[in-house]
């Protein structure tokens, strides 16, 4: 298997521990200062050669992961799929996000918005599976959108939710230091250090740093032992959780569901948008397809089955907690302990305090999996060094990418207190889940010099009619929630995008597992979320603004030139190969 600095397609024998310029940057834009500045001039060439350009199946599943050097093994099934979705979703969110949206915004209807999360959540849910069996491969998110949508839209969407996961893990690391404060009976920050540096960076925390590396050793030791490892944590975390819940239900009085709906409708989708963090991190087990021995099966069963059963248990929590307690009452920081102190169950903070510790040490656990997969893949295609590509021959884990995302959310979680890292749930976790629903009618309705140019063009309009009349009703829920006027124009276009895409032709079936209902579940996948989009508050806007700007500056003056060297560097491969076939055939056998 060729090297990833290999031009002449060689098999070469390297040390996997190198630290050579052709490692890091083998790119022929990046040989010389003389070469870099003829990239730079055709920027905007180059740009609009990226934007057009897609990748397919074919090259995602074989010709990039040659990139890696070494396979990763194939060594899990839909029973620890299963348990990594339990891992990568039962956290500190359920937990701390469910008193302070009941007390705030949602009231006892808390559990509608853990309903309406969960349908969004859900609708994802199908159209990652479907892509994942399609394309097995570590990518994730980022390379469904490369062959539907191109590499400028992949690397702006999967950079933004790859920032949001490094900034995610400090602060669950960060959070897993309070709950283990409170576990000891400690006074907060007591375990963290005081420094004179400024407000917010002066609380150093080197548990977290040490929770984080922990957590990525195991990553790296062996992707079998680390299921096995989630599956232990998992099963007690559950336990912790099946108690609160029986518990809860046996300690209820159903007069503090009384008034159900304090805040109205507007208050369930505010408290929606928020609590939908408690099931992020389930599309980091799409990034596990390359490692699972039966895709087609393992995954939809993984998926699909992990995520039916957690939204069940996030609506039943919610519920205990707003039966046990008023929601005028409910601790925002601690709400489920003092929930049980209200009922004369002192005791119960210490196990409600460790079950939270074990959610946050799974999430930690399957973070530091997902995320060096998915750094994987985009080291891959050269969206960054090559390097990070790596995989170790004899670990069979990608040590390199997690070695980068440790060390990234490590040097956040030392100096950052949560209140810098602000909220963990981001417009960019739901931006790249609507994007998702986008690009698998992308697959379904448009295949490569096969679909009709008439057809396209009627499939790019609907899909904007689709998501301009989504925006329509999310910005009107937000100017006027109690009017009706602007629905009774948005709602029935987007009906009527629905409609007319519905009547086009598929061009693609899905081989194994397919999501049902298209286009209706994917379309109404990108009006919820857009809808949770519009729920969420400026400041998350203005970090995914942020993010967005820092992911242009970067693609322009590296990405853009590493990727265009590589397709042009595969294009000329592909054609050497055609015309040394040709040669073949007139001279005969």
């Amino acid at each position: 298997m060729s090297s990833v600095g290999d031009m002449s397609g060689e098999i070469q024998h390297k040390s996997y521990w190198r630290f050579s310029k052709q490692d890091f940057l083998p790119e022929e834009s990046f040989q010389s200062w003389g070469n870099y500045r003829s990239a730079l001039s055709e920027t905007c060439f180059r740009f609009k050669d990226r934007l057009i350009s897609l990748s397919d199946d074919v090259n995602e599943i074989g010709e990039l992961r040659k990139q890696s050097e070494n396979e990763m093994k194939r060594c899990l099934t839909w029973w620890d799929l299963t348990w990594f979705g339990f891992g990568s979703v039962v956290g500190a969110g359920i937990f701390v996000l469910t008193g302070q949206e009941a007390h705030e915004h949602a009231g006892p209807a808390i559990v509608l918005s853990y309903v309406a999360s969960g349908v969004s959540a859900m609708l994802s849910v199908f159209c990652y599976t479907e892509f994942a069996v399609e394309v097995p491969v570590a990518g994730g998110s980022f390379a469904y959108l490369r062959i539907e949508l191109g590499d400028f839209v992949a690397f702006i969407t999967a950079g933004n939710i790859l920032l949001e996961s490094i900034a995610g893990s400090a602060a669950v690391a960060r959070a897993w230091t309070s709950y283990f404060t409170n576990l000891l009976n400690l006074p907060s920050n007591s375990l963290r250090i005081h420094t004179n540096l400024a407000e917010g960076f002066n609380l150093l925390d080197p548990i977290a740093v040490g929770v984080l590396v922990i957590a990525a050793t195991i990553a790296i030791i062996s992707t079998r032992k680390t299921s096995l490892i989630n599956w232990i944590a998992t099963a007690l975390n559950t336990a912790v959780i099946l108690f609160v819940i029986i518990a809860g239900f046996a300690h209820a009085n159903t007069s503090n569901l009384k008034p159900f709906l304090p805040f109205g409708a507007k208050g369930i989708f505010q408290a929606a948008a928020i609590v939908y963090f408690a099931y992020g991190g389930f599309d980091n087990i799409a990034t596990m397809a390359e490692e699972t021995k039966n895709p087609s099966r393992d995954i939809p069963i993984g998926l699909l089955g992990s995520m039916s059963i957690i939204t069940v248990i996030y609506c039943l929590m919610a519920l205990t907690l707003s039966m046990m307690q008023k929601y005028t009452e409910i601790d925002k920081g601690a709400a489920y302990s003092v929930a049980f102190q209200s009922v004369g169950m002192n005791w119960a903070r210490y196990l409600v305090a460790l079950g939270a510790l074990k959610g946050m040490t799974t999430v930690l656990l399957v973070g530091a999996l997902g995320q060096a997969r998915y750094t994987t893949h985009i080291a891959r295609a050269h969206m960054i060094p090559p390097w990070f590509a790596l995989v170790h021959p004899k670990t069979g884990t990608p040590i390199n990418a997690t070695l980068l995302i440790t060390i990234s959310s490590a040097l956040i979680a030392f100096f950052s207190s949560l209140d810098v890292l602000a909220s963990l749930l981001s417009v960019s976790t739901l931006f790249i889940f609507m994007m998702m629903a986008v690009a698998l009618l992308v697959r379904r309705y448009r295949v490569k010099e096969i679909t009709p140019q008439t057809n396209l063009l009627k499939l790019v309009l609907f899909l904007l009619i689709i998501i301009a009349s989504s925006m329509g009703t999310s910005a009107y829920w937000g100017l006027n929630p109690n009017g009706w006027v602007g629905y009774a124009v948005t709602i029935p276009f987007w009906f009527l995008g629905t409609t007319g895409l519905s009547m086009l032709p598929q061009q693609r079936e899905p081989k194994v597992w397919g999501v049902p209902l298209v286009p209706w579940l994917p379309s109404l996948s990108i009006a919820i979320n857009i809808f949770l989009m519009g729920s969420l508050g400026a400041e998350a806007f203005e970090r995914f603004g942020i993010c967005t700007v820092v992911m242009l500056i970067y693609y322009v003056f590296f990405g853009l030139h590493a990727t265009y060297d590589m397709a042009h560097l595969h294009r000329k491969a592909q054609s050497t190969e055609v015309n040394n076939e040709d040669m073949i055939g007139r001279k005969g056998p």
